[in-house]
């Protein structure tokens, strides 16, 4: 058994606690509060005057899946460029544990993290989450949490259309999506009557996204995408986020009356194209005081790491502390459906716990211990 001693606990569903003591046993957590007794035989870890709190979650990376180290110029396996639409490949098939990201980010208190296929498609493939530990994807996945990722502006028309293929335009991106939708959702129904229609690959994989069984993860940066995503998701009755969302707060009312939950990030990357243009990082506190459920990414790969810093320039423009906490920790869980296992610091919930040196939050901070299913994967505590 392992306690984890003292320091400032933030459980995220039951407060911040001081001095509070963490049972952890078998990989999960027993007990949690500021009475509970530590055993004889317990491994202490002392975290006085350290921030304890749930692994980070990012919801939208590209961890293990876009090559790093990379070589010049190489294609990433996370974005299969060869049609605007290949529902039919998966994430989990490019996964790379011996990627050079995983140790980074964990080293950084993430524990948890979906990575996703790229943008450049109109549907591109299913994401899955993982856990940062592992010697194969079968170990590092958690079963049942494939989500379908697609894409809306310029990165599928750009890929597509510099060659004079559809998509070429925004209404050829939303035409196609349409179009494939629409034919899975016949393809679906037949199957609901009892026929037996021609097997189809790409209408297969498609079948529980328009059954709304498996959320759709849209990606979207202006205002009019963002809207065309809601407007697509809702005619085919999609379970559905917003990825990126970076003129959300133009839309911020519609987006809350929706309960539209948006996947915001990056927040401070440069303006590399037209869509990025009026990026702020004001946009999380905007979202969230309008009443919109957010989750924040990095949305790459090693420099997930740098993410929790980067959190605290969007608390210093608006987002407050409990909602910063929550956007990378029970927010992330429950969009990829693990907020049974991860997300928070409950008895019962797996031990992946993340200690830091000072605020969490702040660039003079640093990680300390990281625990994965209670074993410890980093600590630097002086004891």
């Amino acid at each position: 058994m392992i306690a984890i001693k003292g320091g400032t606990v933030i459980t995220i569903t039951n407060g911040v606690l001081e001095n509070a003591v963490i049972l952890v046993e078998e990989g999960k957590i027993k007990a949690i509060g500021t009475n509970v007794e530590i055993p004889e035989d317990a491994q202490i870890i002392d975290a006085s005057k350290h921030y304890v709190m749930p692994g980070l979650i990012d919801a939208h990376t590209h961890i293990s899946t876009f090559n790093e180290p990379g070589t010049f110029r190489g294609p990433y396996d996370g974005n299969e460029m060869s049609s605007p639409i290949t529902p039919y490949v998966r994430a989990m098939d490019a996964l790379n544990p011996d990627d050079y990201a995983i140790d980074k980010v964990r080293d950084a208190g993430f524990t948890t993290v979906c990575t996703l296929p790229g943008s450049a498609n109109v549907i591109g493939g299913t994401g899955i989450t993982f856990k940062l530990r592992g010697k194969t994807a079968a170990e590092m996945i958690i079963e049942g949490t494939e989500q379908m990722k697609m894409a809306l502006g310029e990165n599928p028309r750009g890929v597509y259309g510099k060659d004079g293929k559809m998509p070429m335009t925004r209404m050829g991106v939303a035409g196609i999506l349409r179009k494939t939708l629409a034919e899975a959702k016949v393809y679906s129904d037949k199957l609901k009557e009892g026929a037996e229609p021609k097997f189809d690959f790409a209408m297969e994989s498609l079948v529980k996204v328009v059954r709304g069984e498996m959320k759709v993860r849209i990606h979207a940066h202006r205002a009019d995408d963002i809207m065309t995503g809601v407007r697509v998701a809702e005619e085919f009755n999609l379970d559905y986020s917003i990825e990126h969302a970076t003129e959300g707060y133009k839309i911020a009312d519609i987006l809350a009356e929706k309960r539209v939950v948006c996947v915001v990030g990056p927040i401070l990357k440069a303006p590399s194209k037209q869509e990025l243009h009026e990026r702020t990082p004001e946009v999380a506190g905007i979202l969230r005081k309008a009443g919109v459920p957010i989750c924040i990414t990095a949305d790459t790969a090693s420099e997930t790491a740098w993410l929790p810093a980067r959190i605290g320039h969007l608390m210093r423009r608006g987002l407050e502390e409990k909602d910063a906490f929550e956007a990378i920790t029970l927010a992330p869980a429950k969009l990829l459906g693990v907020d049974d296992k991860v997300g928070s610091l409950e008895v019962g919930k797996d031990a992946d716990i993340a200690i830091f040196d000072g605020h969490p939050f702040s660039s003079l901070s640093l990680c300390n211990l990281v625990m994965i299913d209670g074993v410890i994967y980093r600590n630097t505590l002086e004891q």
